[in-house]
């Protein structure tokens, strides 16, 4: 399967608050980054270890830690930033990029404003950051974007996501894996996640 979706009490909690449109801003942001480091947990399941040697308080031993170099978190502006804080709480040292996009009102189609992502980014796994997969075309471009760049390694985590935007994900992009808390039922035909939390991004930064 190229979707992993959460499944577990205390995360349908925390969605239940999340979604709730009386939750103010600041549980929502801290929600969000909760949410978002178990998702990076989740994503980090198959990673590779490096064999060292430490020294406890008893005795010496081997055992595998992480090469957080490897690594780059990479959030879609704005919304994407309420996830970085949570999965940086996992991975400290990982690399930082940041792609700017916003939806067009009128075409529902993404449109490109800022792309910066760290040198020898195609060395790396990149786990791209977006709260809601609505109608794809965001995450789409985003990967179309790292690709270009060389990126072979590419996973998608997201709080919310529609069936469509998976659903257009995986037939463009078959290789990225996607990491959500929920799949929703449907886009409106506002192409908003029902029933989904509202604007992400909004909710986040509390600019309505």
């Amino acid at each position: 399967m190229k979707v992993e979706e959460l499944k577990h009490p205390l995360i349908e909690h925390k969605l239940a608050i999340l979604r709730d449109k009386k939750t103010g801003t600041k549980e929502f942001r801290e929600l969000i980054s909760e949410i978002a480091s178990v998702l990076c947990y989740e994503a980090m399941k198959d990673v590779k270890l490096k064999k060292v040697k430490i020294t406890t308080p008893i005795e010496e031993m081997e055992i595998g830690k992480l090469e957080e170099d490897n690594y780059a978190f990479i959030p879609i502006l704005r919304a994407g930033m309420g996830m970085l804080d949570g999965v940086l709480g996992v991975v400290p040292n990982a690399k930082i990029g940041h792609i700017g996009m916003y939806r067009d009102e009128e075409t529902y189609q993404p449109v490109n404003y800022f792309f910066k992502v760290p040198k020898g980014i195609e060395k790396r796994e990149v786990f791209l950051l977006d709260p809601m997969l609505a109608t794809g075309g965001s995450a789409i471009d985003a990967i179309d974007l790292l690709k270009e760049k060389g990126v072979k390694k590419i996973k998608f985590l997201c709080i919310i996501s529609a069936p469509e935007g998976i659903e257009a994900v995986t037939k463009k992009h078959p290789d990225v894996k996607i990491y959500t808390a929920h799949i929703d039922r449907e886009l409106n035909n506002n192409k908003y996640i029902c029933p989904g939390l509202g604007d992400a991004g909004d909710r986040i930064f509390g600019t309505k």
